[in-house]
């Protein structure tokens, strides 16, 4: 028997647990080999959706809802200094802004800050303030956050013989909303709301610097309408505090959706009364000739 023969033989009468120990070794092998190009893939992947998920959390912060940071007390008890709120951006491309709504808006070039902030010192801070502002992480320095009381057209006044705030001659009960112990307003004032422009007022009165304490400027202290950012519809942080800002009843009188009505109708009947006696006069005379 040659020596060839005799191996051969051999690996022929080779014991069946040493082929099982090879075949698990190359298994153990292949497994390492696959989880490394695993792990290896997934780090390679790891920046693609970073960048994805910061490209869809901004155009979801852009178009649709924005979280925002509460930096003053001037919403007390509605908001609390540090909470945080989502901002619904597409709600008014679909109905029109209404009395009650807490909205946030931008004041650039308009009112001053409720609260002073520094400037980054350099570009890399001002970089992480921006992030920070666009996720709701810190307050933005001309963001403003106030409840709508007076739409276009609309006269708001204070104060009837009860002391109320009262829209187109009607009182509305603030005691919902209102801060306790605080007044609709300790200075008088009233103001009928330009057109695209809205009266604007904080419910901790004692301390909201809002359209009452801008009346000098541009627009009698009411605020553009295409500045408002969006409506802000419930408070996300703290959980504890989680809860949806709907409108006041008071807003939903009656007697306020019909006065408003009446005031839109007023220059119209006025047009008619007008014109009925001249319409009148011109057929006497014709008839005459």
């Amino acid at each position: 028997m040659t020596s060839e023969d005799r191996a051969c033989d051999a690996a022929s009468h080779r014991p069946v647990e040493d082929e099982v120990d090879v075949v698990a070794e190359d298994t153990k092998k292949t497994a390492k080999s696959d989880k490394d190009k695993k792990k290896g893939s997934f780090w390679k992947e790891l920046p693609v959706l970073v960048v994805v998920a910061l490209v869809l959390a901004f155009l979801i912060k852009t178009f649709i809802v924005q979280a925002f940071y509460i930096p003053s007390e001037s919403m007390e008890n509605t908001l609390l200094k540090n909470d945080r709120v989502l901002v619904n951006k597409l709600v008014y491309h679909v109905r029109d802004i209404e009395r009650g709504d807490v909205v946030v808006f931008s004041g650039v070039d308009s009112w001053d800050g409720e609260v002073e902030y520094e400037e980054p010192s350099n570009p890399i801070a001002s970089f992480f303030h921006s992030v920070g502002t666009a996720f709701g992480v810190v307050p933005g320095e001309k963001d403003y956050i106030k409840r709508v009381i007076g739409i276009p057209g609309d006269t708001v006044k204070c104060c009837d013989a009860k002391g109320r705030v009262t829209v187109n001659g009607v009182p509305i009960d603030e005691e919902a909303y209102l801060y306790p112990n605080d007044e609709p307003s300790k200075d008088p004032f009233e103001i009928k709301v330009p057109p695209g422009r809205l009266w604007v007022m904080g419910d901790h009165r004692a301390v909201s610097l809002d359209s009452r304490e801008h009346q000098g400027d541009p627009g009698g202290g009411t605020i553009p309408v295409d500045q408002v950012i969006g409506r802000a519809f419930v408070i996300v942080w703290p959980f504890s505090r989680a809860t949806t800002l709907p409108i006041p009843e008071t807003f939903s009188q009656p007697a306020l959706r019909t006065a408003a009505a009446l005031g839109g109708a007023v220059p119209f009947l006025g047009g008619v009364a007008g014109a009925v006696p001249l319409v009148l006069w011109r057929r006497r005379r014709l008839a005459r000739r």
